[in-house]
């Protein structure tokens, strides 16, 4: 089993931004129209997955021909979505990380389904994130550390009903033991007061998005 780094380039906001994130040996697969994406822009797939409802005839038949591997689904009958459907191969060949791009676009259930993606990806122990052009999302269950980046905004949510014991220490605001709950917004637009911040909790799934304006 590999253990490189996979990009899933999915159908929703792409740009120039995402191609920067590509490094050598990563695994490059891409969902419905972004597979067509990375073509465009001169990037052969390494796997092409979906039902390609969303590309033409003529752009169809350049993902199979230019993708290295290529896999479709029927676009009714089935149970996943296109970026879930690729998600799950992904983690089955247990790679050293996930990055989900193009995950988040005009399709508010889309976009929510695909961060709960994060869930599945923490159970299996699998590092992964979301990114696009102004966001960083990532989900934790005990600890991480913050780096001062381009991502100058720093909020909380909890994923589950409550998030317990939240500690967090370099950070303009800190929390000591506090508790987050669904449908408060205590942890919203943090931001760090160094270079580095922690981030500790107890109990619950905690997500983590970084942001800029």
């Amino acid at each position: 089993m590999t253990q490189n780094r996979t990009l899933i380039f999915s159908g929703g906001n792409l740009g120039s931004w995402a191609l920067k994130k590509i490094a050598p040996g990563d695994f490059l697969l891409g969902v419905d129209r972004g597979a067509y994406f990375l073509i465009e822009n001169g990037i052969s797939p390494d796997m092409a997955i979906g039902d390609f409802d969303s590309v033409t005839h003529s752009q169809l038949a350049r993902i199979k021909e230019e993708s290295k591997e290529y896999l479709s689904c029927d676009p009714v009958q089935k149970d996943e979505t296109d970026t879930e459907m690729a998600f799950n191969w992904a983690l089955q060949r247990k790679p050293g990380e996930i990055i989900l791009l193009g995950v988040l676009g005009d399709r508010f259930d889309h976009s929510l389904a695909n961060i709960h993606l994060l869930a599945k990806a923490l159970q299996e122990g699998v590092p992964c994130c979301i990114v696009d052009e102004k966001n960083e999302i990532f989900l934790i269950k005990d600890q991480a550390i913050i780096k001062k980046d381009q991502f100058t905004q720093i909020s909380l949510l909890p994923l589950t009903q409550q998030v317990t014991g939240i500690t967090l220490t370099g950070f303009q605001y800190p929390l000591y033991n506090a508790t987050l709950v669904v449908g408060h917004s205590l942890g919203i637009s943090n931001v760090l007061s160094g270079e580095t911040g922690k981030i500790e909790l107890a109990s619950g799934l905690l997500l983590i998005i970084k942001s800029k304006d």
